[in-house]
């Protein structure tokens, strides 16, 4: 519950303050107008406010819990809260806490947590803090019998001071952290229509890096509805960085699986996996992108082994990106709940129906190069140079 008259959304970002003063003005700028971008897409009313440390988010109260909730969606961002703007003087913030108290703190312990950003203010945080217990202890013990904790009470009343307000918060909401979409370079997203490989590319995202969306079509060898699946997810991708270009490069690849399914017994999902590999370089080649990201986890398939994938990986010269390489498959699925791609991931992903009966999973490439088909980085090309963009 916010403080009642909340019509401002404090936003805090992390690891921005590790950067130098023009590359942190740089992020700043561009956390905003990702922050714009979402409220407008999502038809959120909002008016952002760049301050240095702290973006502000200018609305009404009875939409300012919905806009700190959106705007906990924007990479870059720790947390938000509904915060309730007042006067720096010490009545003013003293009497906004025991108002606050009345409606929102009816049982348990409580503490006030002050911070005073602006040092020329003649109190200190301590004094806010005592001074804003004492107010809140006088406005709720006609009602119940308050007590104190300040090592873990049950309710925080948390109060940040600034040179031109100061804002008085109950709840903080927690955001992806990491850094602005677009801070840094693009990257070439394997997405197969998996759980794995859209959480992945979220995990990119969220450091900054836009992600340009490859699916292959396996032909006969995907999964039912298997493309549908593949786009629905890079659909609610998109609705993180409306403000980015998330069209999907759609690449042929029937006819080299059926190739593979044909000639290969030994090692046929690696060079599936070094086909693909093949076709991201020549994708992210096009369209400037500096690395690829997969779903990879070690041990996670026969495929990933930490043989496998030291095999497996030499098909490109762009580095891969595994973000999920040593995350359980549990922590994985909780997190695609959590972002909203798990519904449209949970289909067989097609890879079973090409997997040979006996799985190979300690690789030499020199070996596989004896069973894999001579033409397959060709093919790779053609199908990357025959692949349909699809907007999403």
């Amino acid at each position: 519950m916010h403080p009642p008259g909340a019509q401002t959304v404090l936003v805090r970002h992390g690891d921005l303050n590790t950067k130098s003063n023009v590359v942190k003005r740089q992020m700043v700028d561009l956390l905003v107008e990702n922050l714009e971008a979402v409220l407008e897409d999502r038809s959120v009313p909002g008016t952002v406010e760049s301050a240095w440390n702290r973006p502000l988010i200018h609305t009404s109260e009875a939409d300012v819990l919905e806009v700190a909730q959106t705007a906990a969606d924007v990479f870059g961002i720790v947390s938000t809260s509904p915060a309730l703007t007042v006067e720096t003087d010490l009545e003013t913030i003293c009497d906004a806490l025991a108002t606050t108290a009345l409606e929102t703190y009816t049982e348990g312990t409580f503490a006030v947590d002050a911070r005073r950003a602006d040092k020329r203010h003649p109190y200190t945080s301590e004094d806010v803090a005592r001074a804003g217990g004492t107010a809140i202890w006088e406005a709720v013990e006609g009602e119940f019998e308050p007590s104190v904790d300040l090592e873990e009470p049950d309710y925080t009343f948390s109060v940040e001071i600034r040179e031109e307000a100061a804002y008085i918060y109950t709840d903080s909401i927690q955001g992806p952290g990491g850094l602005p979409l677009r801070s840094q370079a693009p990257m070439v997203a394997l997405i197969s229509g998996g759980i794995d490989s859209p959480v992945a590319a979220y995990e990119l995202m969220r450091r900054g890096s836009p992600v340009v969306p490859v699916y292959v079509d396996l032909g006969d060898y995907g999964g039912p509805d298997h493309e549908a699946r593949a786009l629905e997810t890079v659909r609610t991708l998109a609705t993180y960085a409306p403000n980015t270009d998330m069209s999907v490069y759609r690449v042929p690849g029937g006819e080299t699986m059926r190739l593979l399914a044909e000639t290969m017994e030994e090692g046929r999902m690696l060079s599936m996996r070094r086909f693909l590999y093949r076709v991201a370089e020549h994708i992210a080649g096009t369209v400037g992108a500096h690395g690829i990201v997969t779903g990879e986890a070690i041990g996670q398939k026969s495929s990933q082994t930490a043989q496998n994938i030291g095999v497996t990986s030499r098909a490109t010269r762009l580095p891969i990106h595994r973000p999920l390489l040593t995350r359980d498959k549990q922590d994985i699925v909780s997190q695609a709940r959590a972002i909203g791609t798990f519904d449209d991931s949970t289909i067989n992903a097609g890879c079973n129906r090409i997997a040979p009966e006996r799985a190979e999973t300690n690789a030499n490439l020199e070996r596989l190069l004896e069973f894999e088909p001579d033409d397959l980085f060709e093919r790779a090309k053609t199908a990357a140079a025959e692949a349909t963009i699809i907007e999403v």
